[in-house]
């Protein structure tokens, strides 16, 4: 039995990473995923609980794990992050419930707090490449007319691209001007801009963030409850 309960979680793992996997690639390659992933593999997840040989504490676990279910939703319709990535939370909850091969604690949220501790990352690349440019003179404001505090905003959240393609304009004109515009940009319905030498924030697909925040909560647990020492 016990044997039979560590393959089943082996398999478990090889279909989530399975699945991000596929679903990162085609959200990479195509900026779409297909609903029959998450119809594929949610079948699936729903298969592997008949084969657990402790039914009821699998259901008891599952239950926990879906918590997740109505945050991913709410946040989705928020415009936060797309549809695509809310299914493949919930359906990882039930394919992957709470599973990691570390020691150390992990929660319902572990790979979307990964995730989002991830996507700051970004933030401090944008900074990287705007100074890079400005310690090379060229100037990345040209035409703006903004405060220091926007500008030094900005440079964390975009860069000015000169054939953008996969990112979100952060500016518009005002007048003579050329004004920052730091909004929220709808996951689902913001369109790509592809306007040359305009300010960017670049739409990172939040899938492999996803991806990575589960492969950390597989072989490191949760970084949050990790860094201040907690436990459950």
């Amino acid at each position: 039995m016990i044997d039979s309960l560590i393959d089943l979680t082996h398999l478990r793992i090889i279909f989530a990473l399975g699945m991000l996997g596929y679903a990162s690639f085609t959200d990479v390659t195509k900026r779409e995923i297909s609903d029959y992933v998450w119809l594929v593999f949610g079948v699936l997840a729903v298969v592997l609980i008949f084969f657990e040989p402790q039914f009821p504490e699998t259901l008891s676990n599952l239950g926990i794990s879906l918590i997740i279910v109505p945050i991913a939703i709410i946040i989705w319709r928020i415009g936060l992050f797309g549809g695509a990535d809310a299914f493949a939370l919930i359906v990882l909850a039930a394919l992957a419930p709470q599973i990691t091969l570390s020691q150390n604690t992990i929660t319902p949220f572990t790979t979307f707090t990964n995730a989002i501790l991830i996507s700051i990352t970004p933030l401090f690349v944008n900074l990287i490449r705007n100074i890079i440019q400005l310690a090379r003179k060229n100037d990345i404001f040209e035409g703006f007319n903004e405060t220091r505090k926007k500008k030094i905003l900005a440079m964390f959240l975009g860069y000015q691209a000169k054939n953008p393609k996969y990112g979100f304009s952060i500016e518009k004109k005002v007048g003579k001007h050329r004004k920052l515009n730091l909004v929220m940009h709808h996951a689902e319905y913001a369109e790509y801009c592809n306007t040359p030498n305009t300010w960017i924030t670049p739409g990172i697909p939040y899938m492999l963030l996803i991806t990575a925040g589960f492969a950390i909560q597989l072989f490191y647990g949760d970084i949050i409850f990790n860094f201040l020492g907690l436990t459950i």
